[in-house]
């Protein structure tokens, strides 16, 4: 039985669902990648092998378990890149949310049905047809959830627009308690450099009252501002737009006090030490490739 419990980004992780890398596809063609960092890599002949990531990915397992979590996998889907658990299901509360997302990734929600079976029915919230929401947009943060999202014409526009006006809407009527905090994303289909792919591709909170943030992350100053009002200026590190390309933001806690990054983020790494953090550092940069890294990789199911 699993009983998920999440408040928020950074408390002591004690289950977590990690994505598979075993058989993840290979190179796809140009036509059947969805974003643009796969496509900038599959055009430069760089794209990831299938021996890379499942080497990396086996080395966050490692650092894991080394925590003592408690780590979850999905069935195995041949063929599918299954690697990126974090869209695909989220928990917030006692909640665990099942969302609707696009349909060239529908096979991986079904493969979580070995970890879905295990949660009390009472506890599973199934997301209406309307609604589209993915969980790398998606962040309880004790009293509020910031959620990144796309109104109607970016949302039909953009492939990688993930989130809409409904799933905002979702969140505020299943979770009445919370405040929801909602945030417009820059998107852009050809260029990653331009693209938030998800609010944890630009934005993240870390220890106890930190964030990473990239401001050019948001469509409007105004929603990056929400962000400075609420953890203050002294509260955030800034990353730039390169880095927010090579995923600085997109690190995973495994408390207030562990953080798992990139080994190559040496910048961001040394801030994270001297603010007092203990930085877990293992090599992803495979895996960046496909506009993803350890948060998009990980679903958590219990924090203390």
């Amino acid at each position: 039985m699993i009983r998920p419990s999440i408040k928020n980004e950074t408390a002591r992780l004690r289950k977590v669902v990690l994505g598979l890398a075993e058989d993840f596809g290979g190179e796809p063609a140009l036509e059947e990648a969805y974003d643009p960092k796969s496509k900038e890599h599959i055009r430069k002949g760089t794209f990831p092998t299938q021996e890379a990531v499942s080497s990396q990915v086996k080395a966050l397992e490692n650092v894991l378990l080394k925590h003592g979590v408690e780590v979850y996998r999905p069935l195995d889907v041949k063929d599918v890149n299954q690697i990126f658990a974090r869209d695909i299901g989220l928990v917030i509360d006692n909640k665990f949310i099942v969302p609707n997302i696009i349909i060239e990734r529908r096979q991986e929600v079904e493969a979580l049905d070995n970890i879905i079976s295990q949660i009390p029915e009472e506890n599973i919230l199934w997301s209406p047809d309307n609604v589209r929401m993915e969980g790398g947009d998606v962040m309880p943060w004790n009293e509020v959830i910031f959620v990144g999202y796309s109104k109607k014409e970016d949302f039909k526009n953009y492939k990688v627009s993930r989130t809409n006006e409904a799933g905002v809407e979702f969140l505020k009527q299943n979770f009445p308690d919370r405040e929801v905090i909602a945030i417009e994303l820059a998107k852009s289909d050809k260029d990653p450099r331009q693209n938030a792919l998800h609010l944890d591709c630009t934005f993240q909170p870390i220890g106890d009252n930190k964030a990473i943030v990239f401001r050019g992350g948001f469509k409007y100053e105004s929603d990056y501002q929400k962000i400075v009002d609420y953890f203050g200026e002294d509260n955030l590190v800034h990353i730039d737009r390169e880095e927010m390309y090579h995923m600085n933001s997109n690190i995973f806690s495994i408390s207030p006090e562990v953080i798992i990054s990139d080994s190559s983020f040496e910048r961001l790494n040394g801030i994270l030490k001297d603010m007092g953090f203990t930085v877990e550092e293992v090599e992803y940069d495979e895996v960046a490739k496909m506009e993803g890294l350890f948060r998009c990789s990980t679903l958590p199911l219990v924090r203390d």
